[in-house]
């Protein structure tokens, strides 16, 4: 039928890296894990955090992607304004006009780790536990003005787990 078929070999940071021969281009499929310390409640710019964690993985990839997935489930992942941190603070205002908090605003029934772990389940819904980013010439492809958020729901929160998966030539 014409289409050319893609073999893609996935190693992680911790073994050697492999790549594979796709007609003209070589493939690779890395990944790597790590942790981002315990925030305060509200929205955080991490941009520089994970670029530091991916630098290695991004050499060598001239067009690619990469997926950032955050491995909970009351804080969230987004991509949004990098230069005022009064976005930021906006952006929790409205998180908690949008899912109120406490007992007697809506009747949650998920209660027995407090009042914030349901809203936080449902924030994190709203944005999501992962990012795919374009990669060109070893560098993320954000805009200028797009950084990377961690979205912390809990009043408080335990460190949170990072999986990057970078793909491309």
């Amino acid at each position: 039928d014409g289409r050319r078929g893609l073999r893609l070999s996935c190693s992680s940071s911790s073994s050697s890296s492999t790549s594979a021969q796709a007609t003209q281009a070589a493939f690779t499929c890395t990944q790597t894990s790590f942790t981002l310390k315990a925030k305060a409640r509200g929205c955080h710019l991490v941009t520089g955090t994970i670029e530091e964690q991916l630098s290695p993985l991004l050499k060598g990839v001239s067009c690619g992607m990469c997926n950032v997935f955050l491995q909970h489930t009351s804080a969230s992942l987004t991509i949004n304004e990098n230069a005022d941190p009064s976005v930021r603070v906006d952006m929790e205002t409205f998180l908690n006009l949008v899912v109120p908090e406490g007992y007697s605003d809506i009747p949650w029934t998920h209660t027995m780790e407090g009042k914030d772990d349901m809203p936080a389940h449902c924030k994190s819904s709203m944005f999501g536990a992962s990012l795919n980013i374009p990669v060109t010439n070893g560098r993320l492809a954000l805009g200028t003005w797009q950084g990377i958020w961690l979205c912390e729901h809990r009043d408080h929160a335990t460190p949170r787990s990072i999986v990057c998966t970078v793909t491309g030539a």
